[in-house]
């Protein structure tokens, strides 16, 4: 297997589904300010344990990716001082900046998944 799934791996990505989890309540349940930050904070991390903390630290810190740092640290700050649906927005555009190049080895991981990944398989393109 090229890429080993250790239990810190694991725990990693059980937090980013929590994060992912909560902030889709707090969406669901009108931008609950509470959830949408306990969610940022799951997610913060899952993806800390995930990537470990020196390549989460040289991801938002390379020059190539300040616009989506920048843009995901203030859509924070406005759920902070609650304006959700702004931070919301800024955070999303904050996250497709930031791991724009890891689409498809998502992809490739969500095709492992039993239902999942016969539904992505059925609806992409060939």
């Amino acid at each position: 297997m090229a890429y080993e799934l250790t239990e810190m791996k694991k725990a990693g990505i059980g937090l980013i589904g929590l994060g992912i989890f909560f902030t889709f309540l707090g969406v669901v349940l009108f931008f609950d300010r509470g959830l949408l930050a306990l969610g940022n904070i799951f997610w913060l991390a899952g993806v800390a344990i995930l990537l470990g903390w020196r390549s989460m630290l040289s991801l938002f810190t390379n020059p190539a990716n300040y616009k989506g740092t920048a843009s995901f640290l203030l859509g924070l700050f406005f759920i902070f001082v609650r304006l959700p649906i702004v931070g919301i927005l800024f955070e999303i555009y904050g996250c497709f900046v930031l791991f724009g190049r890891f689409w498809s080895s998502i992809k490739v991981f969500l095709y492992h998944i039993p239902l999942l990944g016969w539904i992505i398989q059925f609806i992409s393109p060939p």
